[in-house]
């Protein structure tokens, strides 16, 4: 995920100033909240939620095959 610096408050700033986090939302299209130096929230327009959130049945699908054939060793110890 590609991140834009100009749209990183820190957690105190969003707590104090959401306004400003509302605006970068605004311009920007989302604004990442840090907490303790590290990304923690991602705040998107509710219009693009769908879009972000939405994955098509055959990608969940396709996803599903590669994680057991990664783990298969692990699977087959479970199974027993």
């Amino acid at each position: 995920m590609m991140v834009n610096t100009n749209s990183v408050v820190s957690m105190t700033e969003a707590n104090q100033n959401f306004s400003k986090v509302a605006r970068l939302v605004d311009e920007t299209g989302s604004a990442i909240i840090m907490k303790n130096n590290a990304p923690r929230y991602l705040v998107i327009d509710f219009s693009r939620a769908d879009k972000e959130i939405t994955v098509p049945d055959e990608d969940v699908f396709t996803l599903s095959q590669r994680i057991i054939a990664e783990n298969k060793e692990a699977y087959e110890v479970l199974a027993k």
